[in-house]
């Protein structure tokens, strides 16, 4: 792609200005809040607050908890399990974006 040809569009991110509370992710993505919680503890969502009546949850935590509550549900995995795919995707993705920005294909 020409430089000259390059369209930059500017504003705010939505995830980094969502801030969910417990009820409401869990309300947001069908999920239940042992699961949720289950999920804080195991490192698959990283909520900010102390405990979980004060949780917050940007907008990347309802995709993980979307994400998590499927492979909970249809593969059947349990938390730990969820966490470990989790973080093997974000490494795949990861490593794709990698090869994208080096010009592999």
């Amino acid at each position: 792609m020409n430089p000259s040809n390059m369209t930059f569009i500017q504003g705010p991110v939505v995830e980094e200005e969502v801030h969910l509370t417990l009820v409401e992710l869990c309300q947001a993505c069908s999920a239940e809040q042992e699961h949720v919680t289950a999920w804080v503890f195991e490192g698959v969502l990283d909520p900010v607050g102390e405990s979980p009546q004060d949780w917050r949850f940007g907008g990347e935590s309802l995709r993980r908890a979307r994400l998590a509550l499927r492979l909970s549900r249809d593969l059947e995995i349990n938390p730990p399990g969820v966490a470990l795919a989790l973080d093997l995707l974000d490494e795949i993705a990861a490593l794709r974006a990698r090869l994208q920005r080096s010009g592999v294909r």
